[in-house]
C-alpha cells in the first residue's frame, strides 16, 4: 500500500506522525530495509505530495525514537538499535501502589521480550495526562490508561480524544464522557462491592452497623461509597462513611477499610481495648494481598483480581482486540468477619 493511501486527512492524529508510523509499518515488513537509504524529505515530500515541514517532523520524531539514524553527507538509514516487530506500550497510570504493581509486572511478564514498555504517573491530574500524551502521541502501538481524574479532567479528555481509538486501552475503570469505542478492562466499583457483601451478609448477623473508612487525603472512586450505601439500605443495615475512625465504637462494628494505614489503626486500638476481630467486632479491607492472609489470622477481603487485570490487558494488545471486559471481583472470607 502506498504512503498516501494510509495518511487520513479526517484523523485528530497529525500528519507527520502518521507518516512516521507509516515509515515504521514500512520497516516492520521489510518494505525498507537496514542497508537501503531512506528517501530524502525533498524526495518524499515531491513523491507524495507532502509539505516538507511534514516530513522534516517526521523524521525528526522517528529519529528521537531511535527507529532512524542520519549519517552525514549520506542520508537516513534504519538504526541498528531498532528492533522491528516489537509492541510499544505506554502505561499511564494514577498511582502506583502495591495492587498497580502487580497490575504492570502482570502486564510486563506476559508480553515479555516481545514489547518495549513506558510507565509514567499522572498523579490524578488531568493537565499531567495531557502533558504526557502531547509528548507521547505518536510513539507508541499502545496506551493502557487509568482514567481516575480528580482535577483537570476535560484536558486528559481531549489529549485522550486525540489516541487512535485502535491503540488506546482503558485499565481499572471506564472513562465517563468518551465516546469512541475502544479497548477495556474495567472494574464496576458501585455493582462489585455491592455484589461482594451480599456474598459475606450471612456474617454480618453478630455485628450492629457497618462504617466505612474513606480517607480525605487519598483518591478512590465515589462509586465504591455509593455500592456501600446501596448494599446496606437493600438489607436495612445501619452505616456509615467516616475519614477517621477516632469517634468511632469499635464493638459490633464491622469496618470496611480502603487502605491500610486505617486498617492498622483499627487493628491497634482493638489490641489496645482488648477486642477480637471477628468475634467483638468485624474488619473487611478493600483489596487483597498477601498481608491480609496474615494479619489478626486472616482479614476478609473485598477485592478486584489485579493480576488477571494486567493478564487481560496484556492478552488484548498482543491480539489487537477492542473488547470491554469486566474484571473479576471476589469476596474472600477470612477470620476477621
Amino acid at each position: 500500500m502506498e504512503l498516501l493511501d494510509r495518511i487520513d486527512t479526517t484523523s485528530a492524529m497529525p500528519m507527520y506522525m502518521q507518516v512516521a508510523n507509516a515509515i515504521v509499518t514500512d520497516i516492520e515488513s521489510g518494505t525498507l530495509r537496514r542497508d537501503k537509504q531512506l528517501p530524502s524529505i525533498n524526495e518524499l515530500s515531491e513523491s507524495y505530495y507532502l509539505s516538507r515541514d511534514t516530513v522534516e517532523k517526521a523524521y525528526q520524531l522517528l529519529r528521537k525514537r531511535g527507529v532512524i539514524v542520519s549519517i552525514k553527507c549520506k542520508g537516513c538509514y534504519v538504526s541498528d538499535s531498532f528492533t522491528p516487530g516489537k509492541l510499544r506500550v505506554l502505561l499511564l497510570f494514577n498511582k502506583l501502589s502495591t495492587y498497580k504493581k502487580n497490575i504492570y509486572y502482570a502486564i510486563l511478564n506476559s508480553l515479555g521480550e516481545d514489547a518495549e514498555i513506558d510507565l509514567h504517573i499522572h498523579h490524578f491530574d488531568g493537565k499531567i495526562c495531557e502533558s504526557l500524551l502531547q509528548e507521547s502521541l505518536g510513539k507508541y502501538q499502545y496506551y493502557a490508561i487509568m482514567p481516575h481524574f480528580d482535577k483537570n479532567v476535560e484536558e486528559a479528555r481531549q489529549a485522550i480524544k486525540k489516541i487512535p481509538e485502535e491503540q488506546l486501552l482503558f485499565l481499572d475503570k471506564k472513562f465517563e464522557g468518551f465516546e469512541g469505542k475502544c479497548a477495556a478492562v474495567y472494574q464496576d466499583f458501585d455493582r462489585d462491592i455491592r455484589h461482594a457483601l451480599h456474598l459475606g451478609k450471612d456474617l454480618l448477623a453478630k455485628h450492629k452497623r457497618m462504617v466505612m473508612i474513606y480517607p480525605e487525603d487519598v483518591t478512590y472512586p465515589l462509586e465504591i461509597v455509593k455500592g456501600f450505601r446501596h448494599f446496606c439500605r437493600e438489607i436495612s443495615f445501619e452505616h456509615k462513611v467516616v475519614s477517621s475512625i477516632r469517634a468511632e465504637e469499635l464493638r459490633n462494628t464491622v469496618f470496611v477499610a480502603l487502605n491500610e494505614p486505617d486498617l492498622i489503626e483499627i487493628i491497634e486500638r482493638s489490641r489496645a481495648e482488648g477486642l477480637v476481630a471477628g468475634k467483638d467486632f468485624g474488619i473487611i479491607s478493600y483489596n487483597d494481598t498477601p498481608l491480609m492472609e496474615v494479619l489478626e489470622n486472616g482479614i476478609t477481603v473485598v477485592s478486584t483480581d489485579h493480576e488477571k487485570m494486567g493478564l487481560t490487558a496484556a492478552y488484548m494488545m498482543k491480539h489487537k482486540l477492542k473488547d470491554s471486559i469486566k474484571n473479576p471481583f471476589s469476596f474472600i472470607r477470612r477470620n476477621s468477619l
